[in-house]
Protein backbone atom coordinates (compact mmCIF):
# COMPACT_ATOMS: atom_id res chain seq x y z
CA UNK A 1 0.00 0.00 0.00
CA UNK A 2 3.43 2.12 0.50
CA UNK A 3 4.40 1.86 -2.44
CA UNK A 4 1.68 2.59 -4.40
CA UNK A 5 0.71 5.74 -2.37
CA UNK A 6 4.27 6.71 -3.46
CA UNK A 7 4.36 5.54 -7.16
CA UNK A 8 0.79 7.16 -7.12
CA UNK A 9 2.82 10.80 -5.87
CA UNK A 10 5.23 10.64 -8.48
CA UNK A 11 3.15 9.73 -11.31
CA UNK A 12 1.61 12.97 -11.31
CA UNK A 13 3.05 16.20 -12.76
CA UNK A 14 2.85 18.27 -9.36
CA UNK A 15 4.03 16.33 -6.76
CA UNK A 16 2.59 18.44 -4.66
CA UNK A 17 -1.26 18.72 -5.88
CA UNK A 18 -1.40 14.67 -6.02
CA UNK A 19 -0.25 14.05 -2.49
CA UNK A 20 -2.97 16.76 -1.46
CA UNK A 21 -5.54 14.83 -3.32
CA UNK A 22 -4.16 11.47 -1.46
CA UNK A 23 -3.82 12.87 1.93
CA UNK A 24 -7.31 14.32 1.43
CA UNK A 25 -8.70 10.76 0.87
CA UNK A 26 -6.52 9.10 3.17
CA UNK A 27 -7.03 11.68 6.07
CA UNK A 28 -10.51 10.30 7.43
CA UNK A 29 -9.30 6.65 7.58
CA UNK A 30 -6.21 7.72 10.04
CA UNK A 31 -8.78 9.26 12.39
CA UNK A 32 -10.38 6.03 13.21
CA UNK A 33 -6.69 4.16 13.59
CA UNK A 34 -7.31 2.91 17.25
CA UNK A 35 -4.27 2.42 18.56
CA UNK A 36 -1.13 4.79 18.30
CA UNK A 37 1.29 1.86 17.64
CA UNK A 38 -0.92 1.10 14.39
CA UNK A 39 -1.17 4.95 13.90
CA UNK A 40 2.95 5.20 14.12
CA UNK A 41 3.44 2.23 12.02
CA UNK A 42 1.60 3.59 9.08
CA UNK A 43 2.86 7.16 8.80
CA UNK A 44 6.66 5.60 9.72
CA UNK A 45 6.25 3.26 7.06
CA UNK A 46 4.88 5.57 4.49
CA UNK A 47 7.34 5.53 1.64
CA UNK A 48 6.54 9.73 0.30
CA UNK A 49 7.86 12.10 2.67
CA UNK A 50 5.34 14.40 0.58
CA UNK A 51 2.46 12.38 1.46
CA UNK A 52 3.42 12.29 5.02
CA UNK A 53 3.93 15.63 5.23
CA UNK A 54 0.81 16.31 3.66
CA UNK A 55 -1.39 14.01 6.11
CA UNK A 56 0.37 14.98 9.35
CA UNK A 57 -0.43 19.18 8.14
CA UNK A 58 -4.39 18.06 8.05
CA UNK A 59 -3.82 15.70 11.26
CA UNK A 60 -2.48 18.96 12.94
CA UNK A 61 -4.54 21.86 11.31
CA UNK A 62 -7.89 19.26 12.41
CA UNK A 63 -6.61 19.64 15.52
CA UNK A 64 -5.96 23.20 15.67
CA UNK A 65 -8.62 25.39 17.57
CA UNK A 66 -8.09 28.58 15.00
CA UNK A 67 -6.57 26.22 11.57
CA UNK A 68 -4.29 28.38 9.64
CA UNK A 69 -4.04 29.08 6.07
CA UNK A 70 -0.31 29.55 5.97
CA UNK A 71 1.71 27.15 3.56
CA UNK A 72 3.20 24.32 5.40
CA UNK A 73 6.51 25.98 6.28
CA UNK A 74 9.10 26.06 9.46
CA UNK A 75 6.42 28.88 10.79
CA UNK A 76 3.16 26.55 10.75
CA UNK A 77 4.99 23.71 12.51
CA UNK A 78 5.78 26.37 15.03
CA UNK A 79 1.86 27.81 15.00
CA UNK A 80 0.90 23.68 14.97
CA UNK A 81 3.34 23.57 18.94
CA UNK A 82 1.78 26.50 19.95
CA UNK A 83 -2.06 26.13 18.37
CA UNK A 84 -2.74 22.67 18.14
CA UNK A 85 -5.32 20.64 20.99
CA UNK A 86 -5.14 17.08 21.33
CA UNK A 87 -5.62 15.44 18.50
CA UNK A 88 -9.22 14.08 18.34
CA UNK A 89 -8.96 10.13 18.65
CA UNK A 90 -6.96 10.12 21.25
CA UNK A 91 -10.07 10.56 23.81
CA UNK A 92 -8.73 7.06 25.62
CA UNK A 93 -5.15 7.57 26.45
CA UNK A 94 -3.76 9.03 29.20
CA UNK A 95 -3.21 12.74 29.14
CA UNK A 96 0.63 13.08 29.30
CA UNK A 97 0.46 9.96 26.03
CA UNK A 98 -1.54 12.34 23.95
CA UNK A 99 0.88 14.97 24.26
CA UNK A 100 3.76 12.81 23.79
CA UNK A 101 2.07 11.70 20.74
CA UNK A 102 1.05 15.16 19.33
CA UNK A 103 4.60 15.70 19.88
CA UNK A 104 6.33 12.55 18.39
CA UNK A 105 4.00 13.43 15.03
CA UNK A 106 5.60 17.34 15.04
CA UNK A 107 9.09 16.01 15.12
CA UNK A 108 8.28 13.83 12.30
CA UNK A 109 6.40 16.39 10.27
CA UNK A 110 9.65 18.47 10.83
CA UNK A 111 11.99 15.68 9.50
CA UNK A 112 9.20 15.14 6.85
CA UNK A 113 9.21 18.66 5.83
CA UNK A 114 13.15 18.86 5.93
CA UNK A 115 13.64 16.03 3.43
CA UNK A 116 10.93 17.39 0.99
CA UNK A 117 12.94 20.90 0.60
CA UNK A 118 15.96 19.66 0.55
CA UNK A 119 14.87 16.95 -1.80
CA UNK A 120 12.46 18.99 -3.86
CA UNK A 121 9.93 16.77 -3.59
CA UNK A 122 7.19 19.25 -5.11
CA UNK A 123 9.09 19.00 -7.80
CA UNK A 124 7.79 16.92 -10.84
CA UNK A 125 10.40 13.77 -10.55
CA UNK A 126 11.85 15.39 -14.63
CA UNK A 127 12.73 18.69 -12.91
CA UNK A 128 13.81 17.45 -9.70
CA UNK A 129 16.78 15.05 -11.51
CA UNK A 130 17.67 18.26 -13.23
CA UNK A 131 17.79 20.21 -9.82
CA UNK A 132 19.82 17.50 -7.89
CA UNK A 133 21.90 17.20 -10.97
CA UNK A 134 22.59 21.29 -10.84
CA UNK A 135 22.85 20.59 -7.08
CA UNK A 136 20.79 23.59 -6.91
CA UNK A 137 19.40 25.31 -3.28
CA UNK A 138 16.24 24.36 -1.82
CA UNK A 139 13.35 26.68 -2.49
CA UNK A 140 12.77 28.21 0.80
CA UNK A 141 9.41 29.88 1.55
CA UNK A 142 9.05 33.75 3.17
CA UNK A 143 7.96 31.47 6.60
CA UNK A 144 10.40 29.33 6.64
CA UNK A 145 12.59 32.08 7.80
CA UNK A 146 12.06 32.19 11.98
CA UNK A 147 14.29 33.20 14.60
CA UNK A 148 15.67 31.59 17.94
CA UNK A 149 13.54 34.21 19.60
CA UNK A 150 10.15 32.49 17.35
CA UNK A 151 10.87 29.25 18.25
CA UNK A 152 11.45 30.38 21.84
CA UNK A 153 8.31 32.45 22.18
CA UNK A 154 6.22 28.90 20.80
CA UNK A 155 8.13 26.82 22.91
CA UNK A 156 7.35 29.03 26.17
CA UNK A 157 3.52 28.71 25.16
CA UNK A 158 3.54 25.14 24.38
CA UNK A 159 5.10 24.58 28.01
CA UNK A 160 2.49 27.15 29.39
CA UNK A 161 -0.76 25.55 27.96
CA UNK A 162 0.99 22.21 29.08
CA UNK A 163 1.23 23.19 32.92
CA UNK A 164 -2.41 24.30 32.93
CA UNK A 165 -3.47 21.06 31.38
CA UNK A 166 -1.44 19.41 34.48
CA UNK A 167 -1.78 21.46 36.86
CA UNK A 168 0.30 21.07 39.79
CA UNK A 169 1.55 18.02 38.38
CA UNK A 170 5.37 17.98 37.17
CA UNK A 171 6.32 18.04 33.23
CA UNK A 172 6.74 14.28 32.53
CA UNK A 173 10.38 13.78 31.26
CA UNK A 174 9.75 12.72 27.59
CA UNK A 175 8.09 15.55 27.24
CA UNK A 176 10.73 17.95 28.32
CA UNK A 177 12.95 15.68 26.12
CA UNK A 178 11.02 16.14 23.07
CA UNK A 179 10.35 19.68 23.35
CA UNK A 180 14.29 20.09 23.14
CA UNK A 181 14.75 17.85 20.30
CA UNK A 182 12.29 19.69 18.74
CA UNK A 183 13.80 22.95 19.30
Amino acid sequence: LQRMLSIAVEVDRSPNCSSCKIADVIFPFILNIPLRSQREAFLNTMDSQLLRCKVLELMFQHSCEVPTNMPLSLAKILYFLSHSVLLQYQEEAAICERWDEMLQYLMLLLLSYQNVVLGHLRSALSERMDLIIKKAKPKLQDDDHITQLDIHLNVENFFGRLQQVLGEEPFPQQIKEKVHMLQ
